[in-house]
């Protein structure tokens, strides 16, 4: 095996993860790209699997995992910081309401960025707070083009429903109406990556006497210019 770093696991896994990067393959078909024995690709490719580092296709080959995609947009968020203050300020300004962007981790949501309104009643979501997936407008956007599974994981218990995600993925943007919180409205809409998977979620929020029971009617456009306008910071890396 070539390029060998001396770590005779990392080396096969590197040599597997190299070779379904020219598109999905059968066990036999690692088997004859990277020299392993059978026995030895199967369990590493069964292991990879499980830790969603490598997944199967409808035919049952094996093909790179949704975890690596999730790993090149954290490789890539520093630069989404970057640009987030500048976007996230103008839409505050142009919104007139507080705004954030948050990213998934795990079962939770982070809030990674905000401009909070400058004055009068506003919604306060400090920098560095987790908050559940099940509730409010930019859970629906990092849920909603979720794969299946873990969509449907995500769904339970929730406060919103499959419907209400088909919704989302048609319009390309989420409302909430005192999901998060009582008396508090959101829009959220989705940040993609280079790969086009959604890697976070720009929000507008503030009391629901303001954005009224229908925000995304008044804030949807805005807030979905905010976050085209960070998926192409993102992509220009």
């Amino acid at each position: 095996m070539e390029n060998t770093s001396g770590v005779g696991v990392l080396d096969k896994i590197t040599s597997i993860l190299g070779t379904l990067e020219a598109g999905p393959a059968t066990l036999a078909g690692l088997v004859d790209a990277t020299g392993l024995a059978r026995p030895t690709a199967h369990r590493i490719a069964v292991a990879l699997e499980h830790h969603r580092l490598l997944g199967r296709d409808v035919q049952g080959r094996f093909v790179l995992g949704p975890r690596l995609a999730e790993l090149s947009a954290a490789a890539g968020e520093d630069h989404l910081l970057a640009a987030a203050g500048s976007v996230l300020t103008h839409l505050r300004d142009l919104t007139g309401e507080t705004a954030q962007l948050y990213r998934r981790q795990g079962e939770v949501r982070i809030c990674v960025a905000a401009a909070e309104r400058l004055f009068g009643l506003r919604d306060t979501v400090p920098v560095g707070l987790a908050l559940p997936m099940k509730v409010g407008s930019a859970a629906q956007v990092l849920l909603a083009w979720e794969e299946p599974e873990r969509l449907h994981r995500g769904l339970q218990g929730a406060r919103f429903t499959a419907t209400a995600l088909s919704g989302v993925r048609r319009r390309g943007w989420a409302q909430s109406i005192g999901e998060r919180e009582p008396g508090v409205a959101s829009v959220s809409a989705p940040v993609r990556g280079p790969s086009n998977r959604v890697v976070a979620a720009v929000s507008v929020s503030g009391p629901i006497e303001r954005l009224t029971r229908h925000p995304g009617a008044q804030l949807s456009r805005a807030v979905v210019e905010a976050a085209a306008r960070l998926t192409e910071a993102l992509n220009r890396t």
